[in-house]
């Protein structure tokens, strides 16, 4: 047995709007889901949403975050809330959290693998989009679980503010955390990613970088290498590096396939020392090529991710579908971001229930049985399938 649904809500947040939430997801599996994801849009009163969500789900086992956009089996939506649940026989579920990540991001994934069943076969993670070090809580995760569990999910959101971010464990209401969610028991998992930029001009190399900082290329300032490539573009640094992401190929050449490059998002620069800061670590030593997409290669690249993960799921009956996608293709496809989700849905089918939001960071392998990577300014699809089961949204 497999059922699944998603309700939404626009609405002052509230422990009745919650409480009113989860019991109207039950109303819609029929019963108490075993697994609850909740995704929302900060504001004033989340604690006692959240807790009035707990209230209505009683003892399910419920992750989520804060977001850029929550996104649901109706589509898109913006300063909403989003609960989805899952009631099956056939999956087991386990949650946990770590706090305190900071400097700390790889102790903390390591802390977050060790608490994850063995027999755990995926599992999703949402963390903090402003503290978190995404790319050290993948290499904590990684260095406690096998290397063929997919680790899917995404950084959490608030809206574009950039100012704090939150994460939802069942009744716990957390920041500066990461928090996951373990899958059990027999199912299938398809993954996919891409992203629809396309890399120009020659290949550079990062000669000094420190984490996330990128300080020169080619031994050239970063900043200066960044700036002639734009031309009439660079005042707009660093609004306009959404656009112009760097693409990274590391020196074991897991990434920087033909169609599919590994983005890091600009963040800031700085003029003093010319250096430029980006969403994600960029190894000193690895090579890169700028990189430059449009409306229509993105929403291509959104179609991709689909097909990819539904390739990957194999003969197995897809019964729902996670999407993680960044708030950069949110903000480059403006009016057009629901097209983004269509154009999923084409492939995926109509009946698929879709789940998920806006990240500040995304979280996939890049190939089947690949390591998991941190990404940025990229749609990733998570298809869970079943044997012998119609998918059902109720």
């Amino acid at each position: 047995m497999f059922k699944t649904a998603t309700v939404t809500a626009k609405d002052t947040l509230c422990r009745g709007l919650g409480q009113d939430l989860g019991k109207s997801l039950i109303e819609k599996l029929g019963r108490t889901p075993d697994a609850c994801w909740l995704f929302s849009s900060p504001g004033e009163g989340l604690d006692e949403f959240l807790q009035g969500v707990n209230d209505a789900v009683g003892n399910a086992a419920l992750v989520g975050c804060t977001t850029d956009g929550e996104i649901s089996t109706s589509g898109l939506s913006v300063g909403s809330v989003v609960l989805g649940g899952i009631a099956t026989d056939q999956i087991g579920f386990y949650t946990a959290s770590v706090e305190g990540l900071g400097p700390l991001s790889e102790e903390s994934g390591k802390k977050l693998g060790e608490m994850l069943p063995s027999s755990t076969r995926y599992v999703q993670v949402f963390s903090d989009g402003l503290t978190g070090n995404g790319s050290a809580i993948l290499r904590g995760l990684n260095s406690v679980l096998p290397p063929d569990i997919p680790i899917a999910g995404g950084a959490a959101g608030d809206a574009g503010q950039f100012i704090k971010t939150w994460q939802f464990h069942g009744r716990k209401l957390l920041s500066d955390s990461v928090v996951g969610i373990a899958f059990s028991g027999n199912f299938a998992v398809g993954t996919g990613v891409r992203s629809g930029w396309l890399p120009v001009g020659l290949t550079k190399k990062v000669t000094r970088s420190e984490g996330n900082v990128v300080f020169e290329l080619d031994g050239k300032s970063a900043l200066e290498v960044y700036r002639r490539f734009l031309g009439k573009h660079a005042d707009k640094l660093p609004a306009v590096g959404v656009e112009y992401p760097f693409g990274l190929m590391d020196e074991s050449g897991r990434t920087g396939e033909a169609d599919y490059w590994l983005l890091r998002a600009p963040m800031s620069v700085n003029p003093a020392d010319g250096s430029i800061s980006f969403a994600g670590e960029v190894p000193q030593g690895a090579s890169i090529r700028l990189t430059c997409g449009d409306q229509g290669s993105i929403l291509q690249g959104a179609q991709q991710a689909a097909h990819l993960a539904l390739k990957d799921v194999g003969p197995a009956v897809p019964v729902i579908a996670f999407v993680y996608s960044c708030m950069a293709r949110k903000i480059v496809l403006g009016t057009r971001t629901s097209l983004e989700l269509e154009e999923m849905r084409q492939v995926l089918g109509a009946n698929i229930p879709m789940l998920g939001f806006y990240t500040y960071g995304e979280y996939c392998p890049v190939r089947h049985a690949g390591p998991s990577m941190l990404h940025n300014e990229t749609a990733t699809v998570s298809v869970i399938g079943i044997d012998d089961e119609q998918p059902r949204d109720v």
